[in-house]
């Protein structure tokens, strides 16, 4: 019986060794686990959960992981190296982002369906503008596996509330005790908020949100990684090769 059992764990260790190495194996050449180049950096990928715009998780989000084309995950490592003497980290939104979850976006904004979940994300435009207004693109960068949302959190970092999906949060560009909760540092927006204010350089925050803002832009900007306006959370990385899209699906991690 004993030595049945021995066959048994053996067995499900070399199942799971096997596991670990094909899930690595499932990444194109070139892509990284952010996990195995940086485990310190925080991870909150809301689409693959329920709180984001859409109100759901998108296609191809298996798991909360945020995968990067190898370049852009080493620079991050070296933001977040910066950064931590100051006692800070960077928590990710969103990093590679397959194709299926960018026509998942677009079929969303065409869609009918508006409700007070959703609405908090675009509290002053219409569902219907955020296409023209810039806010949802056919394209995204993110699919090549270069463009990360992101933000800061102070250290020791404060443990965060769980979203609750029967919860009626504020609106993105409100107060943030009552936004949807989140531990980082108040940037005067949550993150994928379709409004003026999560303009980077906008004027209707407060001067200690704008710090906050420059904190950040100047640490990614140091190591390769430019923002784009409109989104203060978001960074494309320039310095890695083969910029093209991906549609494969994000699988979990092997350990």
């Amino acid at each position: 019986m004993k030595r049945r059992l021995r066959n048994l764990i053996v067995v499900a260790t070399a199942v799971t060794a096997v596991t670990a190495s094909f899930a690595r194996e499932m990444l194109p050449p070139g892509f990284v686990y952010l996990r195995d180049v940086d485990p310190s950096i925080h991870q909150d990928i809301r689409y693959a959960t329920g709180d984001n715009f859409t109100g759901r998780p998108l296609p191809g989000y298996g798991a909360a992981e945020c995968i990067l084309r190898r370049e852009a995950a080493e620079a991050l490592k070296r933001v977040q190296a910066d950064l931590s003497r100051e006692n800070l980290s960077l928590k990710v939104y969103d990093c590679y982002r397959p194709n299926r979850a960018v026509r998942g976006m677009a079929a969303w904004a065409h869609d009918a369906d508006d409700n007070e979940n959703t609405r908090r994300f675009y509290p002053a435009v219409h569902k219907r503008n955020l296409f023209a207004l810039g806010y949802i693109s056919a394209q995204s960068r993110h699919s090549t596996g270069t463009a990360v949302d992101l933000t800061l959190v102070k250290m020791p970092a404060a443990a965060a509330d769980r979203f609750d999906p029967t919860a009626r949060y504020g609106a993105c560009n409100g107060p943030v005790a009552k936004r949807a909760p989140d531990n980082s540092v108040d940037m005067g927006t949550s993150f994928d908020c379709f409004d003026i204010r999560s303009y980077t350089i906008s004027g209707a925050i407060t001067p200690e949100q704008r710090r906050w803002r420059a904190t950040l832009n100047s640490a990614m900007h140091r190591h390769g990684f430019a923002n784009y306006f409109r989104e203060w959370w978001h960074y494309s990385f320039y310095g890695a090769a083969e910029p093209r899209a991906y549609d494969f699906a994000i699988t979990p991690r092997g350990r």
